[in-house]
């Protein structure tokens, strides 16, 4: 590491400094007049438009951290020039003004505290500086920072807003992408969160990569992320872009953000994240009137004969409890992620970390709704393959911080549309069953509605598969199956029964490992005590896998899904055909 950051020659202040305000202050957003007490008490947002002034790194760091736990990384810089670049005005010129202008040594600030009670580790950058541009102090000072978290194994935030690289530094700033980059490989090797808190603006070599190389990216209302800055993309292009193009609204639909937050509930929002985000113990069982052996049917011999079309009904009801709702009355503090980083953000998955029984976990499911609109919205629960990368992105952050997946599953299959199979839909099926089946962590799948063909099985490669009782797991709906077979879409009920796609089936056939019993009239008609009745299914399972090694869990994976179909093979003597081979 190089020694620029060793001279006592500037340090940052040990104490930070009072937050200033004008009297009055211009929005920049809608241009009305706002009170500088009122502006401040806001935290410099406006209150007619919502708009997020620029806050300096010592209010943010204030804003962030809870009071008292703040201790700032004591970091010394000496002055770097390592060009003897000169322009209008010598680049050392250029940052002793900079210096004065904010009091700040160079245009990031680090530290160490607790974000509602959780310990975090923070480099916040500050616009004033320069721009915030990176140069070779920055990229540095962040690189320190994040092994200062490494050192603590504490979670990294980081606190974007900057115009890019540093021109003055030439090579020796575009090298400072690379080092950052390569520190966040080295945090997720060990395990720790990452999380990205993109302000306005954040562009050039900041966003192409510690901005948006972490676990988590948060993002402002209308905060600006981008590689090239609109105006520099319209004349290359020579095209007029949308008024929200580059906005952190623009991204989110796109799949590049997580969420957006408002300034207000940072501090809330990123403390469920690093509750979340570490691996705990199952508080104590309750005293719960059921237990989860009386729930899960085991037997199929206890499980009625219901008629199969009639079971399929009941599977598609559109009152059937969701995902979302599922998640709402399991875990605690539940927080959807977005994006696949990739394409875009699929409605018909959903996904984000939580705590079930106090367990940290990461649930992943399809979504569907309640009423025509969110069905069409959420595509009536028919991923694109945005939304199984958004699955496979979760699952690898739960491999990452040793997290137990939980998966959801109801759809018809996955989405069979133009735009689907042009974007890979097969390949992202396909590298979600070789991902799950790959995963260090416990799996467990629960079939809650519709298990649809390999729309479903890539959210089910599970040590543990369980599902409603009047849920459905088919190799294709049975009106597809009529179709083809007896072309004749009314023979649906003929090929319901021919599936054998009941619960009582699948436990027959050794699909499923246990069938949950619903409460009277279904799910729907209580979802309290349905989403109780899964909150225990899924804890015994989890307790089962308590303890495992990764290996372990791959290895029951693996076994699982090898026995079937391996009783119709009878396997040649390869031993003795391999000598043969190799004699001749």
């Amino acid at each position: 590491m190089s020694g620029i950051l060793e001279s006592d020659d500037v340090a940052y202040p040990a104490t930070l400094p009072a937050e200033t305000v004008p009297e009055w202050v211009r929005c920049p957003g809608c241009t009305t007049m706002v009170y500088g007490k009122r502006w401040l008490r806001n935290l410099r947002c406006c209150p007619e438009c919502g708009h997020h002034g620029a806050l300096t790194a010592w209010e943010r760091l204030n804003l962030l951290l809870d009071e008292g736990t703040l201790d700032l990384l004591p970091f010394s810089v000496a002055p770097a020039d390592p060009l003897d670049f000169t322009d209008s005005k010598p680049y050392p010129r250029r940052l002793a003004d900079a210096r004065t202008r904010t009091g700040l040594p160079e245009a990031v600030v680090s530290a160490v505290g607790e974000i509602d009670g959780s310990p975090v580790v923070v480099a916040c950058m500050d616009f004033r500086f320069l721009g915030g541009s990176l140069g070779s102090v920055v990229g540095e000072i962040i690189t320190r920072t994040g092994e200062v978290a490494l050192e603590c194994r504490a979670p990294l935030l980081l606190v974007t807003a900057s115009g890019g690289a540093r021109m003055q530094e030439g090579a020796l700033s575009l090298m400072q992408m690379a080092k950052t980059s390569a520190m966040l490989a080295r945090l997720d090797e060990a395990g720790l969160l990452t999380v990205s808190l993109v302000t306005d603006p954040t562009f050039g070599g900041v966003a192409a990569s510690f901005a948006t190389l972490c676990d988590v990216t948060i993002a402002e209302p209308r905060a600006r992320l981008g590689f090239a800055g609109r105006r520099v993309v319209e004349q290359t292009i020579k095209e007029t872009l949308p008024a929200n193009f580059q906005t952190a609204e623009f991204l989110l639909e796109r799949g590049f953000i997580d969420f957006i937050a408002p300034r207000e509930s940072h501090r809330t929002e990123l403390g469920k994240l690093l509750r979340a985000a570490r691996p705990r113990h199952p508080q104590p069982p309750t005293g719960d009137a059921e237990r989860a052996d009386e729930i899960v049917v085991r037997d199929p011999a206890r499980l009625a004969h219901d008629d199969p079309h009639g079971v399929v009904r009941r599977a598609r009801r559109i009152s059937r409890p969701t995902t979302l709702d599922y998640a709402a009355l399991l875990l605690e503090e539940f927080r959807e992620l977005a994006g696949d980083r990739i394409s875009g953000e699929c409605p018909a998955v959903v996904g984000g970390l939580g705590r079930l029984h106090g367990r940290s976990v990461v649930l992943i499911g399809h979504q569907k709704g309640h009423d025509p609109a969110e069905l069409a919205r959420r595509n009536f629960g028919m991923p694109s393959p945005a939304g199984y990368r958004k699955a496979a992105r979760l699952m690898r952050l739960a491999a990452k911080l040793g997290l137990p997946v939980i998966t959801l599953i109801d759809t018809p299959g996955a989405f069979p549309g133009k735009q689907a199979e042009e974007q890979g839909q097969a390949i992202a099926i396909a590298e979600n069953l070789k991902l799950m089946a790959d995963l260090p962590v416990p799996v467990v799948a629960v079939v809650t509605g519709e298990g649809g063909s390999g729309g479903a099985l890539a959210l089910a490669v599970a040590n543990r598969v369980l599902m409603w009782q009047d849920a459905i797991y088919s190799v294709i709906s049975p009106e597809g199956c009529s179709a083809i077979l007896w072309q004749d879409p009314a023979q649906a009920g003929r090929a319901a029964a021919a599936l054998r796609l009941r619960s009582r089936d699948l436990l027959e056939l050794g699909i499923v490992d246990g069938v949950l019993r619903e409460p009277d009239g279904g799910v729907d008609a209580d979802p309290t005590a349905a989403a109780r009745r899964l909150a225990l299914a899924i804890r015994s399972s989890l307790d089962d896998l308590d303890g495992l090694s990764g290996d372990k869990l791959r290895t029951d994976r693996h076994a699982r899904f090898a026995r079937y179909g391996a009783e119709y093979v009878t396997s040649a003597p390869y031993a003795g055909l391999a000598a043969e081979r190799t004699a001749s």
